[in-house]
C-alpha cells in the first residue's frame, strides 16, 4: 500500500480548485451582444476578484496541508504507542 505525500495532497488540491474556478471565469468574460462593452472599472474588478481567487487558493492549500500533518503526526503517534504496547506485552 503506498501512501501520498502531503505535497503531492496540496497540488492535486491546488489543481482541483484552480480547476474548480477556470469554468466560472470563462463564462464572465464571454462575449455576449447583449451586454454592455467592458469597461476599465470592469477590468481592474475582474482582475481584483482573480487576485482574491488565488489568495482563497492558496490560504485553503495552506490549510489543508496543516491538517494533513497534523493527521500524520498523529497516525504516527498512534502507531508508535501500538509499537509501545506490543512490546510491552
Amino acid at each position: 500500500m503506498t501512501t501520498l505525500k502531503p505535497t503531492n495532497c496540496i497540488c492535486a488540491a491546488v489543481v482541483a480548485s484552480v480547476l474548480a474556478i477556470s469554468p466560472n471565469a470563462f463564462s464572465q468574460t464571454s462575449l455576449d451582444s447583449t451586454t454592455a462593452p467592458v469597461t476599465h472599472a470592469d477590468k481592474k474588478a475582474e482582475k481584483e476578484q482573480a487576485k482574491a481567487d488565488k489568495k482563497a487558493t492558496v490560504a485553503q492549500a495552506k490549510a489543508d496541508k496543516k491538517k494533513t500533518d497534523a493527521q500524520a503526526d498523529a497516525d504516527k503517534e498512534r502507531a508508535d504507542a501500538r509499537v509501545k504496547d506490543a512490546k510491552d506485552q
